[in-house]
């Protein structure tokens, strides 16, 4: 706290001490009042603008003090001032009164819970941004609630001052008006408690209700205004409970809840059940991965004791058949695709169709088969989850010269006998890194093109700096804040991608060009433009994963912000629940504590906050590293190499993120994901038994230099002192 703010509270403090010192507050209880109403209606009708300024201040610094007797001073209101002048002068004294303490609490306190909360409030925050104008109406409404904590409460937020101010001008008014009516008939009163009885604070409750009545109210305004042009077109009755556009991740697993649940699901796809993560995305990179590792490990494999017969004496090159390899691949892809066949499916309830769907209606979706017949159905609720496709630059040339991206490499590099020679990879992100690692381990010859100063420019520094490191080591030549300009074919017939490093420009000649720029949101063909419903980048959800159209839904690629399977299918649950339930309760999608792997070697994982997003939102953090080089296990299978990095709250041990850069990081990940899912801190971890050697040891080791950092060291020079005078 600085010496501003110290003063400040002290300041404070003081004044709230000399009121009960001085017993100052008799002054404001009802026996008091009602004794002393006749001498101050007196004094009111001689001098009655100084009585108003005298009473409105009063009023203004028992209410900014949070101090007890804003009841009392009310009922004077109308005792005193009467119904007219009292209501007048309390409804606007006692909101400026709340927004000094709104104030107060802001200044003194924002910043010491910010900090011992952290991420936490972030979801808080989120909600009175979207909700905060109706909660703080309602608990304006029902005086239940103490105002002075309302006041405390709200000033830790990021609500809005003049928000805050006018709600709760409106919000007090009718609790307002009771009491200063009350006043008017003070003579009957025993108690102030005499003033809420059963009626009245029901009819407040009811009162405090409204806002959410009414906002319930508007949504179902708003969706019938929506779907108003379409009305006359809803089914009588319906095929289907839901229809599922897409066989993707999040497809597969919104039709695979909709059956669970015993409902009439029919799930529609253009191309093979599976999506771009079974056949162009995660299985067949990993496989490659897979591939890629083994060609490196026996590259290698002398480190280790082991000569390799088949390894080429002169250049270290081990012979690589590269029909061999993307056969394993497609082996791999064989062997998961019965997981998403369409005949599990069917076994599970639910109906698959092969073909292009598009929404003629709210309700009704047309399925263009292969043959070119087109069925219609209608269902209570659709589910978008048609995937996204890959970005391709809009470059000068990259017609002529032509270009791979995750959709065609598969089948392009099937049909080859070797990798390609000369390979530029276009981006930096994972997929980038990834296949270019790959590639070269494959024996390419590998640059890669990103245009942000380091790789994976999501993750902190030195991470960067290690994935880098990483491809270097394995000789891919990485150009970072470079600008790819235009691609263009030499004299020779050679290809060429022209790029710009520091004003420098520069030609790289290539045999392919692969374009890892991330993904787009597939929407064309869908329909929506037709239906109104809003989609750029993404289709536009709410917390419930909605379209403008209540009833139709949005998940995984397609919605966002996520480009992650397991962050498709955890939202397509959602979906598909909320679709078939909602009319009787639906679920927010909660999206904390997501983990991402980069499947590079050594690997990246993470989850919940980095540094660098740690520092960019203000969030105070202590971080705790622990290098894998101390690992017993990494040691063993000579992989010592990365670290563990932890994010903390400053001085406890609640975990806010954790970084992991090695072997295995996927799999190390997993304690720190679960601690942060269910509130455990890295005490448990330490607490935990983890069987040796192993390199789920690190989350212990972690753990324990955190524990280290934070030893009580008080209380062990007590126990140094003790363990002396034992020896004696």
């Amino acid at each position: 706290m600085t010496a501003r703010r110290f003063a400040l509270a002290v300041a404070l403090l003081a004044v709230v001490a000399l009121f009960w010192a001085t017993d100052a507050h008799r002054y404001l209880r009802l026996d008091y009042l009602q004794s002393a109403q006749g001498e101050w209606t007196r004094i009111y009708a001689q001098h009655p603008w100084s009585v108003r300024a005298l009473y409105f201040l009063l009023y203004v610094a028992v209410t900014a003090l949070s101090l007890p007797g804003a009841a009392v001073l009310t009922l004077a209101g109308g005792a005193v001032l009467g119904f007219g002048w009292g209501l007048l002068l309390v409804s606007f004294a006692s909101t400026l009164g709340a927004t000094f303490a709104f104030w107060s609490a802001r200044y003194l306190l924002r910043d010491a819970v910010t900090r011992r909360l952290g991420p936490r409030l972030d979801a808080i925050h989120a909600g009175l941004t979207r909700d905060g104008t109706w909660y703080l109406l309602s608990l304006r409404l029902i005086p239940v609630v103490p105002f002075f904590l309302v006041n405390l409460a709200m000033g830790l937020t990021r609500q809005r001052t003049w928000t805050y101010y006018w709600v709760s001008q409106l919000g007090m008014l009718p609790g307002t008006a009771v009491f200063v009516w009350a006043g008017t008939e003070l003579g009957q009163l025993r108690s102030v408690s005499d003033v809420m009885n059963a009626p009245v604070l029901g009819a407040l409750v009811t009162l405090g209700l409204f806002p959410w009545v009414a906002k319930a109210a508007l949504a179902w305004v708003q969706a019938r205004r929506a779907l108003g042009p379409w009305a006359a077109q809803r089914p009588q009755r319906f095929d289907r409970n839901l229809i599922v556009i897409g066989g993707g991740a999040a497809g597969l697993v919104s039709a695979y809840m909709g059956a669970a649940l015993k409902a009439k699901v029919t799930l529609v796809e253009a191309q093979a059940l599976g999506g771009d993560c079974l056949h162009t995305g995660c299985v067949p990179s990993k496989a490659l991965l897979r591939c890629a590792r083994a060609a490196d490990q026996a590259r290698h494999a002398s480190r280790y004791g082991i000569d390799s017969w088949s390894r080429n004496e002169y250049t270290g090159q081990v012979p690589i058949s590269f029909p061999k390899v993307m056969a394993y691949v497609q082996q791999a892809v064989a062997a998961i695709a019965p997981h998403d066949s369409i005949e599990r499916y069917t076994a599970l309830g639910v109906e698959v169709l092969q073909g292009q769907a598009r929404l003629r209606t709210p309700w009704a979706v047309d399925i263009r088969r292969a043959d070119g017949s087109v069925q219609t159905l209608t269902a209570r609720s659709i589910v978008i989850a048609t995937g996204a496709s890959p970005v391709v630059p809009a470059l000068p040339g990259l017609a002529d010269i032509g270009h791979l991206t995750s959709d065609t490499l598969w089948d392009a590099m099937a049909k080859r006998d070797a990798p390609p020679a000369r390979l530029v990879v276009l981006g930096g992100g994972p997929m980038g890194c990834e296949l270019a690692q790959a590639f070269a381990r494959l024996g390419s010859q590998v640059e890669l093109v990103e245009l942000a100063a380091q790789l994976l420019q999501r993750e902190d520094p030195d991470v960067g700096a290690a994935v880098r490191s990483a491809l270097e080591a394995d000789g891919v030549r990485v150009h970072t804040a470079t600008r790819a300009l235009r691609c263009e074919r030499a004299p020779d017939g050679s290809k060429r991608l022209v790029v710009e490093t520091a004003g420098r420009q520069a030609a790289i000649v290539l045999d392919e060009l692969l374009c890892a720029l991330g993904r787009q949101a597939r929407l064309d063909g869908l329909g929506l433009e037709g239906l109104g419903i809003p989609a750029h980048a993404t289709v536009q959800t709410n917390d419930y994963l909605q379209t403008l159209l209540p009833h139709i839904y949005a998940a995984g690629d397609v919605a966002g912000p996520f480009q992650l399977t397991h962050a498709a299918a955890h939202q397509a649950g959602y979906a598909s629940v909320n679709a078939l339930l909602g009319g009787l309760w639906r679920f927010k999608v909660p999206y904390g504590n997501l983990p991402a792997v980069t499947f590079v070697d050594p690997e990246v994982a993470c989850v919940g906050l980095n540094v660098q997003e740690a520092q960019a939102r203000g969030i105070p953090f202590e971080v705790t590293r622990y290098d894998l080089d101390d690992l017993d296990r990494a040691l063993c299978d000579g992989e010592a190499r990365g670290w563990v990095k932890v994010l903390t709250v400053p001085g406890r041990d609640r975990i806010l993120g954790a970084t992991i850069v090695g072997s295995h990081a996927g799999e190390l990940l997993a304690p720190f994901t679960l601690a942060m899912t269910h509130g455990l801190g890295l005490n448990r971890i330490l607490g935990t038994v983890h069987p040796y050697p192993t390199w789920s040891e690190s989350a212990k080791y972690a753990a324990g230099a955190w524990k280290r950092a934070h030893a009580p060291t008080a209380a062990l020079r007590w126990l140094q002192r003790y363990f002396a005078w034992q020896r004696r």
